[in-house]
């Protein structure tokens, strides 16, 4: 829990000793409190600036177009078909099953790594089990959805959630075994029951192990979905890609990715801002 240290500041008007080691000022001025946000985000501008002018001048000079295509082509290829109507139609089917596969996979990875991670034993004797199946290629997996689920929405947003499942269980889990147990007993000598106990510190201690776990599983809703649509669609992000790869269009291949980036970059702020609010409990020094 953050606290005010008792230390008086030189200028106790206009800073505050967060701690031991923290010092804030109280009034700071536009740049004081967004500089640091603005000199990384202005790096990152850049740096994607000087690798797109690079990929422009190298292509077709070091590198051969049919490989690499250049940034302006896989701009126009976004705009023509953004015109022809593919780009939003296509974009919005991959779309429903990213977020109805990570949904899936996340609720009931989270429930069921909360749960089974509450029960040492239970757990223990399941672990082999789960780590073989979380160890199976999930592209091996399609084929047999195929044959369960047919070929419809329903089959990728399946393969999407199993993909996420075994990563939010896994991370769930981790942060509920690794709850400190000082304060677990600090509760009980408090007279706190089970249930306060499960409420005010094991979920909020595995918060962070949930939350890593959405983390590094928003990549792989879209792998997921877009597995399920290379192997059998006719729609969606996933068959643009295997189309344009068909007719050695290099250009609607990157632009199918940059999509593919732009939902994943959306989908990871979503839950950065989900962390944010959910570790605002936590010491300064603990945060990431």
């Amino acid at each position: 829990m953050n606290t005010v240290d008792a230390k008086t500041p030189a200028d106790p008007e206009t800073e505050t000793t967060i701690g031991q080691s923290v010092t804030v000022p109280l009034h700071r001025n536009w740049w004081e409190r967004h500089g640091g946000t603005v000199v990384i985000w202005g790096g990152r501008l850049v740096l994607a600036a000087v690798l797109l002018v690079a990929w422009q001048l190298c292509a077709g000079r070091v590198f051969d177009l049919t490989f690499t295509s250049r940034p302006l082509d896989v701009v126009h290829r976004l705009a023509d078909w953004q015109r022809q109507g593919l780009l939003w139609s296509n974009t919005w089917v991959t779309l429903k099953e990213v977020v109805l596969g990570f949904l899936l996979g996340a609720a009931s990875g989270a429930v069921t790594g909360f749960v089974l991670a509450s029960l040492p034993t239970f757990y223990r004797m399941v672990d082999p089990f789960i780590v073989a199946l979380y160890s199976l290629p999930k592209v091996a997996l399609a084929p047999l959805f195929i044959v369960w689920f047919g070929i419809g929405m329903q089959m990728k947003v399946l393969l999407a959630a199993v993909t996420v499942f075994f990563l939010v269980f896994l991370n769930t889990a981790v942060g509920v075994r690794e709850v400190d147990r000082g304060l677990i007993d600090a509760v009980r000598l408090m007279g706190g029951r089970r249930r306060d106990i499960v409420l005010k510190v094991v979920l909020p201690a595995s918060m962070t192990g949930l939350l890593t776990g959405l983390k590094v599983a928003v990549p792989y809703s879209l792998i997921g979905a877009v597995i399920g649509e290379l192997v059998a669609s006719n729609r969606g992000l996933g068959y643009l890609i295997s189309d344009a790869a068909a007719n050695f269009d290099t250009a609607g291949v990157f632009a199918t990715l940059v999509v593919l980036s732009a939902i994943a970059t959306v989908l990871n702020l979503i839950v950065s801002l989900i962390d944010r609010r959910a570790n605002r409990w936590k010491p300064l020094e603990g945060r990431k």
